[in-house]
């Protein structure tokens, strides 16, 4: 972004040496990447008044003109009467007419800093020419070839007298600084000269005037409603405001001579291309509020009527549109059109990024309408890179443009085109109506900005600080700060103590090391926990990822989880990351399709991290309330009974952590959130203390819906787990400790048929206790496999492990332990099969 130092002092008339402005913008504001000195450029550049001009004999096109430089020149041959003799080749070089002349010595400024091409004094045609009379391409100021520039005395307020300094009638004695403008991605205020030279008054301690159209409520043009239009802005989250008026141009003049306005434009980078547009875009480049102009006869073409209704909707899926470049583009949902008809049918704009050719202003146009809005940051950044548009206007908005300001500046767009000759034909139509801003404040200690800052700011330096770039005290509370509204930054008691830190110079606070103890810092229970955690479930064969913390909409949506019991980030980097997660668990599952297609056929995978929700409230300072949440993902490309797999997990991790749980019957009310488990083949986790029951968390594996959504295999599985709950309840249960047994263990396996109806984790619990009835055996019991008959039964496998402790069993030992369990089956309603 090139900022022009003149352009500042239109604002901030006290300014420092250049070295020393750019250096204190460096350090307390944004980068400054590069200083260019344009009165180099343009020093010897002298207006001149063309005395005569005279056809070259012999030739068809050059002219032997005679000039006057009101003799400010040195070391040029000149005439009795002081004029010089320049050949001129221009069809429009013509007496009276006043030029800029490049005297002999003098670098052509379209070559200044590469070629360097240096004029000199040399006979064309057998005449002296002194120099040249040059062309806004020969100046470096346009790509105009076909004739010299002529200078209007008419477009200076003191007008023109021969000799005057190029560089000062067009303030090109000037410094532009090019700032590195990524730094200043959040704060859109900065992106216009008047918020960069209230940051620059700050800076320098001075108090910054804020224009009328700022600090007046009643700032604004004379109305005539000769013309109705409305504004319909369907959905605010893609466009917090608009406004538009009409105004007929006719009257105004169309100025074919270079103006000190054109000059700004182009040391700022942008092409000047007419009255109308070249306002628009000065006002943009002046307050940071992109406009944008349509020709008001064509879009009363367009909606087949004099009453305009201008609607802001979210494009078509392969709606059409050809841009004011040419190109025809098919957009989809999440670009943002500007659109006529009685129902938004016709897209017109591109919203923030380009206009369309339908409704181009051309010389032919005589009435105008003119939107002043604000759109949705991240959809706009999505438009700029799909559509590959990085115009001024859409940098800006893709920044945050506040809301208010597209009002303020739509008045002022009309106040300096009536000053040009136009005529208001309507009121501003504002999808706000009368609504100002709510006014935001934040109230911070002068101890506490002290202490944080570690510096000694008075209540009165501290209050001054703020006051020069418009934070003002509400009241006479010297704690209570009124928020700006084009400061959409500020919001906690940081951010302005941020501020005074900054404006003052961060270099300027004493540096002084905190005082602390030597003591070793004791490690947090549950750091130790979560260390805990990861060594055990790494010796299992999981592997611990990190994913964002923010996640995407759909990803809430795919888990069935509510996008609006999520924190929406309001200044998110990315759309990808717009929503802070409600569980973990989501996460992991987008990565399984990922890990699949690099190859990975069976794996799990855990992450421990905060979540939070809108449920869960707020704590004492404000801010949502965070849980640290353990999730667990067993995956296998080809297979099924993911279940038993990643319970075998759990169970071996609650066993390493001395904790004992229960599998329960999955219940959807007492883990509302783990809308992604398939009820059926899921269970919660559940903790007994000295306190009662809690849902540590719950087990299982998800649902067809999720698996299609996320490319899932069949087989898999996870779990979740609080770790506060987790925290709670380990180191409480007593460790037993038994020996090995000497002896060899077997292992049998038994079918039971059962009622469909009745759950695995029922029928497992017979057999839960069964070690107590028999003596010198210790048996284990795990799952196998789960198949329903299709007749209203089904079958669960289970297999036991017997170990004895006292002697090697033989066979008819071993069939009578089965003969007792299979009868322990049958007892309960169970079938051998």
């Amino acid at each position: 972004m090139i900022i022009s130092v003149n352009w500042l002092k239109k604002f901030v008339p006290d300014l420092p040496e250049i070295d020393e402005l750019s250096k204190l913008i460096g350090t307390r504001l944004v980068e400054v990447e590069s200083i260019e000195n344009l009165n180099e450029k343009y020093k010897d550049v002298v207006i001149a008044r063309v005395i005569s001009a005279k056809k070259v004999e012999g030739s068809d096109h050059l002219n032997l003109c005679k000039i006057d430089d009101g003799g400010k020149r040195d070391g040029v041959e000149r005439d009795e009467n002081g004029f010089i003799q320049v050949v001129c080749g221009a069809p429009n070089v013509r007496e009276g007419l006043f030029v800029a002349w490049l005297p002999p010595k003098a670098i052509v400024p379209e070559t200044f800093g590469g070629e360097n091409f240096q004029l000199s004094a040399r006979k064309l045609m057998g005449n002296m020419s002194n120099g040249m009379i040059a062309s806004l391409r020969e100046l470096g100021l346009g790509d105009e070839h076909d004739g010299i520039l002529e200078i209007s005395p008419e477009a200076f307020e003191n007008g023109l007298q021969a000799g005057d300094s190029f560089a000062e009638k067009f303030e090109l004695n000037d410094y532009l600084l090019e700032v590195e403008n990524k730094s200043l991605t959040h704060r859109p205020d900065c992106f216009g000269i008047i918020g960069f030279a209230r940051e620059v008054a700050g800076i320098l301690g001075q108090k910054f005037v804020e224009p009328d159209f700022i600090k007046q409520s009643d700032f604004g043009f004379e109305v005539n409603n000769d013309k109705s239009i409305t504004v319909d802005a369907q959905d605010s989250e893609i466009c917090e405001r608009y406004t538009a008026a009409v105004f007929d141009v006719s009257d105004i003049s169309k100025n074919p001579n270079l103006t000190l306005e054109e000059t700004y434009l182009l040391r700022s980078g942008m092409r000047p291309i007419d009255v109308i547009t070249d306002l628009a875009n000065e006002l943009m480049l002046e307050t940071g509020q992109p406009l944008h102009t349509f020709d008001f006869d064509k879009l009363v073409k367009i909606n087949g009527s004099e009453n305009v209704k201008m609607t802001v909707r979210k494009a078509f899926e392969n709606e059409e549109l050809e841009l004011l470049d040419g190109r025809k583009i098919k957009m989809s949902q999440n670009d943002i059109v500007i659109a006529t008809g009685e129902n938004g049918e016709n897209a017109v704009a591109l919203a923030g990024a380009m206009g369309g050719k339908s409704t181009e202003i051309d010389e032919n146009t005589t009435r105008i309408l003119v939107e002043s809005a604000t759109f949705n940051l991240y959809n706009l950044r999505n438009t700029q890179m799909r559509h590959g548009i990085f115009s001024e206007a859409i940098t800006r908005f893709t920044k945050g443009v506040p809301e208010m300001m597209s009002r303020k500046v739509l008045d002022l767009f009309g106040v300096q085109l009536l000053a040009l000759g136009g005529k208001s034909l309507s009121e501003i139509a504002d999808s706000k109506g009368d609504f100002y801003y709510n006014k935001s404040e934040i109230s911070v200690s002068k101890d506490k900005i002290n202490q944080i800052l570690g510096t000694n700011f008075s209540s009165e330096e501290i209050q001054k600080t703020l006051e020069n770039v418009g934070i003002l005290t509400k009241n006479d509370n010297s704690e209570t700060f009124v928020v700006p509204f084009w400061r959409n930054d500020l919001h906690i008691e940081e951010d302005l103590i941020e501020e005074v830190g900054r404006l003052n110079g961060y270099d300027n606070i004493k540096l002084q090391l905190p005082k602390r103890t030597f003591r070793a810092v004791k490690k947090a229970k549950i750091d130790l926990l979560q260390s805990e955690i990861r060594e055990i479930l790494v010796a299992s064969g999981a592997n611990e990822i990190l994913t964002y913390t923010f996640v995407h909409g759909d990803l809430l949506k795919k888990a069935g989880q509510d996008p609006k019991n999520a924190y929406k980030i309001v200044n998110s980097i990315s759309p990808e990351l717009q929503y802070y997660r409600q569980t973990l668990t989501p996460s992991l599952l987008s990565k399984v399709n990922q890990n699949i297609r690099a190859g990975f056929s069976e794996f799990a995978i855990f992450e421990m991290n905060k979540i939070t929700q809108k449920t869960l409230g707020l704590n004492e300072e404000n801010v949502p309330f965070e849980q640290k949440k353990l999730a667990f993902v067993y995956v296998k490309s080809k297979g099924e009974n993911a279940f038993f797999e990643v319970k075998n997990y759990a169970e071996f991790l609650f066993k390493k952590l001395g904790l004992k749980v229960e599998f329960v019957k999955f219940d959807l009310s007492k883990s509302p959130l783990s809308t992604e488990f398939e009820p059926k083949r899921s269970a919660l986790i559940q903790v007994s203390n000295s306190e009662g029951k809690k849902i540590l968390g719950v087990i299982g594996e998800f649902k067809k819906k999720i698996q299609k959504a996320l490319k899932l295999p069949e087989s898999t599985a996870g779990f979740e787990l609080d770790l506060g709950i987790l925290l709670e309840n380990t180191g409480k249960t007593s460790v037993k400790i038994k020996d090995f047994s000497k002896f060899q263990s077997v292992e049998r396996d038994i079918s039971i048929n059962v009622d469909e109806s009745r759950q695995f984790a029922e029928i497992f619990d017979i057999f839960k206790d069964i070690s107590s009835e028999f003596k010198g055996v210790e048996i284990e019991t795990l799952p196998i496999d789960i198949f329903n008959n299709g007749d209203g039964t089904k079958n669960i496998s289970i297999r036991f492990k017997i170990t004895p402790f006292e002697k090697t069993l033989n066979g008819d030992e071993i069939r009578d332990i089965m003969q007792k369990i299979e009868e322990k089956a049958v007892k309960n309603g169970g079938k051998i099969i």
